[in-house]
């Protein structure tokens, strides 16, 4: 938690992510600068290759900096070795999907409870909060269904019940309404928006690129050429 003068939740400073691809060096950030407060619901937008997917990764602790700074609550992510950025994923992240991402042969509550297993909890000992938090997704009557017996907009639910077992700090999601009709849709983003301000050191961050979904924001962050816009 922050403590002495505050300072924003995310915060980036000239961030920059080269890849090599064949003889070519393509930069996917150029620069970029951020800083964004817990308790909102931001959703990044830009063309394709523009350097969101980049982005998150980065917020994600799962891709690195070529050069740059970035720390969320106060924690620099390109100073993490890989166990530290493990570690980090696991319990200040929370990732949810465009495809769910779901194990089809684990219950819905299994499901939620995941995390905590991989974090060497068992299921059982999480299997209360996992309940608590597919009733806090409306999904109460839906603990023992296997995905498979679920609709597309139940699933993400799941989904979104998973990425919160660990009590995040930030919560990536990436796409979370594309493979679903725009009435479900509307109503997961509006879960979102509602994980984002039950919390007021949490931030949901959003790629998308529907622009019906990111005007629902509390912001909107346009990416260009590896730049904000």
């Amino acid at each position: 938690m922050s403590t002495g003068t505050e300072r924003s939740l995310v915060q980036a400073e000239d961030l920059v992510r080269e890849y090599q691809v064949g003889d070519q060096r393509v930069r996917a950030l150029d620069g970029l600068n951020l800083s964004i407060d817990g308790g909102q619901f931001v959703s990044v937008v830009g063309p394709s290759g523009a350097g969101k997917s980049t982005l998150l990764h980065i917020l994600g602790a799962l891709d690195t900096p070529t050069s740059g700074r970035i720390t969320i609550d106060g924690v620099d992510l390109g100073s993490l070795d890989d166990e530290a950025a493990s570690a980090f994923r696991r319990h200040r992240v929370g990732f949810v999907f465009q495809f769910f991402n779901l194990v089809p042969t684990m219950t819905a509550w299994e499901n939620v409870a995941l995390p905590r297993l991989l974090d060497n909890q068992s299921l059982r000992k999480a299997k209360p909060r996992a309940v608590e938090l597919l009733e806090r997704v409306g999904l109460g009557a839906r603990v023992d269904h296997r995905p498979a017996e679920l609709s597309g907009g139940q699933m993400q639910r799941v989904a979104i019940a998973r990425s919160l077992i660990m009590d995040p700090t930030i919560l990536l999601a990436d796409e979370p309404t594309g493979n679903l009709d725009s009435k479900t849709g509307a109503a997961v983003l509006e879960l979102l928006s509602e994980v984002a301000h039950d919390a007021p050191n949490r931030l949901v961050m959003m790629v998308t690129h529907d622009a019906k979904a990111a005007q629902i924001a509390d912001r909107t962050i346009t990416v260009r050429d590896g730049k904000l816009a």
